[in-house]
């Protein structure tokens, strides 16, 4: 019986050696997934990063053009507002003269051979200046017209964005 209960021995010990090994090697095999998994885990993390990062920089370029785009309507609009206000000026200047004209033409006769109107032209300043004619009708009514430049610029102009 001491052979077989030593037989039995040998075996729980050789049982017991089997039961370590697969403890060692799923032991093993659970740091080896660990480290996998931490790998996997890093690599993931590096890849946001590198996605933030272009993020950041396609936001930046996109801000930039906002900027540029917004600077460029800003222009735009004192432009327009420039030339609104110069054709505001233009279009009473020229019902100015249209008035003038009209009222020439109402007090005019048939037998004067210029229309009753002589000129005499004023004299030529700078362009800062203006160039002055004076229109007489036939009843020596003098008119003065004043052709003065355009006055509107964008400096004039106030803006609020």
């Amino acid at each position: 019986m001491a052979s077989s209960s030593g037989n039995s021995m040998s075996n729980s010990g050789s049982e017991e050696d089997l039961h370590n090994q697969r403890k060692r090697k799923r032991m093993e095999s659970n740091r080896e997934s660990a480290r996998r998994s931490r790998m996997r885990k890093q690599k993931h993390l590096d890849e946001l990063m590198a996605q933030v990062n272009q993020l950041v920089k396609d936001n930046n370029q996109i801000l930039t053009t906002i900027n540029f785009t917004t600077q460029h309507y800003v222009n735009m609009e004192a432009e327009n507002s420039v030339l609104r206000a110069q054709m505001m000026e233009l279009s009473q200047r020229l019902e100015s003269l249209n008035e003038i004209l009209n009222y020439l033409n109402s007090g005019t006769d048939s037998n004067n051979s210029n229309d009753g109107f002589e000129t005499s032209e004023g004299f030529e300043t700078t362009s800062d200046e203006c160039f002055t004619t004076i229109i007489s009708n036939h009843n020596n009514n003098p008119f003065v017209i004043m052709n003065q430049p355009i006055m509107a610029s964008s400096d004039m102009m106030m803006f609020q964005y």
